[in-house]
């Protein structure tokens, strides 16, 4: 088992080295909140490789976010990703209700989080090999999760 510790970052290239490492630790789940995804690469080519490593191996990846147009646009890997995985992938999009909400992370398997403290700035943490760091996180999640309706589907008609 990993010692427990925690990355600090403050850099785009440092938020996405550390998502990537949250992604190769995790197996089982990761639960994944942002207001649009743009920071989150989940369209580049090495991302693509790990979900692809991490669905197959059956992995279940939640997102949950204010908007899809980022990922509907911008993301066309994502969007065959979902297509070919529908079944291990869920997207859910937040209430009215809950667009205040500013904060970003990923949470990997109960153990592991990468979190922007705000979605507009890029300082944050990683906290890896440590349950007890990630549970207001993983409490968020639960309750965003909850509040939030299916959406961003792998067909658009436009009709």
């Amino acid at each position: 088992m990993d010692t427990p510790r925690t990355i600090a970052f403050d850099t785009r290239a440092g938020f996405q080295q550390q998502l990537r490492a949250l992604m190769r630790r995790s197996f089982v789940t990761l639960d994944l909140f942002d207001p649009d995804f743009a920071l989150f690469q989940l369209g580049a080519s090495d991302v693509d490789a790990e979900l692809r490593r991490f669905l197959g191996a059956s992995g279940l990846l939640r997102l949950a976010m204010h908007t899809g147009v980022h990922l509907e646009r911008h993301e066309p890997r994502f969007a065959r990703l979902l297509r070919h995985y529908s079944h291990r992938i869920e997207c859910r999009l937040t209430p009215h209700s809950l667009r205040q909400l500013t904060d970003s992370f990923a949470l990997g398997d109960g153990m592991h989080g990468v979190r922007r403290f705000h979605s507009a700035h890029l300082r944050g943490a990683a906290s890896f090999g440590a349950p007890k760091e990630i549970e207001l996180p993983r409490a968020r999640f639960v309750a965003i999760w909850a509040e939030s309706e299916p959406g961003f589907q792998a067909t658009i008609t436009g009709l």
